[in-house]
């Protein structure tokens, strides 16, 4: 029977490696995340114990092994429309605004997951140019980002069962932006999918080769960072948003102590940060 048992000094050792490819912190007592994420690597690399994933895993040559390792620890799933609050201040608030540049908007949605915030993004933006023709004159791009090549070639896809679905989408939603598969599950329409670009990023790296954005929605993410990567992650945020540009975090999320580079701007309900000028 397959040995799932991990020793604390693995873990430790475990700890430390994903932190330095990833960035994300596992926290004491979490070996039960690190059985369930990584035991079913062991029958497909055909490996014994739990132990020998992790060891190989960590091996510079072990190069398939190392990210199908972080593929998985890396993967969560989310949900559509999270927190209503910054896709209605989106809709009601910023929108407006950005329709006068007279160029495309750009959104970035820093890793994405399953694909839910940006799907909710573009849907987004649907809706706005349809009650408002003419608006928003020079559309809009999003760039959907994730360390998972899995999460992205299901984001690619779009394709989501009964599960997914329920999972913060309305009936009309639905039927607005879905259409039905032969397999039961439901697929985005090619007029929301035209709006995303995916691409696999790590945070940790360089964002030079990504471009300027207006908004960036990073969200639930950078409570998973130390808070040196932290600070370093909305340092390099910073840098990619235009001037007066908007970063998103989470609703649980602070930059208190970490940055300088934005005002937090408070809205009813919600907040966002706007770079500074």
């Amino acid at each position: 029977m397959p040995n799932k048992s991990l020793a604390e000094t693995e873990y430790t050792q475990f700890r430390l490696f994903l932190e330095q490819h990833s960035g994300i912190v596992l926290g004491d007592n979490k070996q039960y995340l690190v059985r369930s994420r990584l035991a079913p690597l062991m029958g497909q690399y055909d490996l014994p114990s739990l132990s020998e994933v992790v060891r190989r895993s960590m091996k510079p040559t072990e190069r398939q092994l190392r990210a199908s390792v972080i593929d998985a620890m890396t993967t969560n799933e989310t949900l559509w429309f999270r927190d209503r609050y910054p896709f209605e201040l989106l809709s009601n608030v910023l929108l407006p605004e950005y329709s006068k540049l007279g160029r495309p908007l750009k959104i970035w949605s820093a890793a994405c997951s399953s694909g839910q915030e940006p799907y909710s993004l573009a849907m987004t933006i649907l809706e706005y140019q349809q009650k408002r023709p003419g608006t928003l004159p020079g559309s809009a791009s999003i760039l959907a980002t994730d360390l998972s090549p899995s999460m992205l070639d299901k984001c690619k896809g779009g394709d989501y069962d009964n599960l997914a679905l329920g999972r913060g989408l309305s009936d009309q939603r639905k039927r607005q932006f879905f259409d039905s598969t032969d397999a039961g599950t439901m697929v985005i329409k090619d007029n929301v999918k035209k709006f995303i670009n995916f691409r696999a990023h790590n945070l940790l790296e360089s964002y030079t080769l990504l471009g300027k954005f207006d908004i960036i929605f990073c969200r639930n993410v950078l409570i998973y960072f130390a808070p040196e990567a932290k600070a370093k992650i909305l340092r390099q945020f910073a840098a990619a948003l235009n001037p007066k540009g908007i970063l998103f975090l989470g609703a649980s999320e602070s930059i208190a102590g970490l940055t300088e580079e934005f005002d937090m701007i408070r809205c009813n309900p919600g907040i966002y940060y706007q770079k500074k000028t």
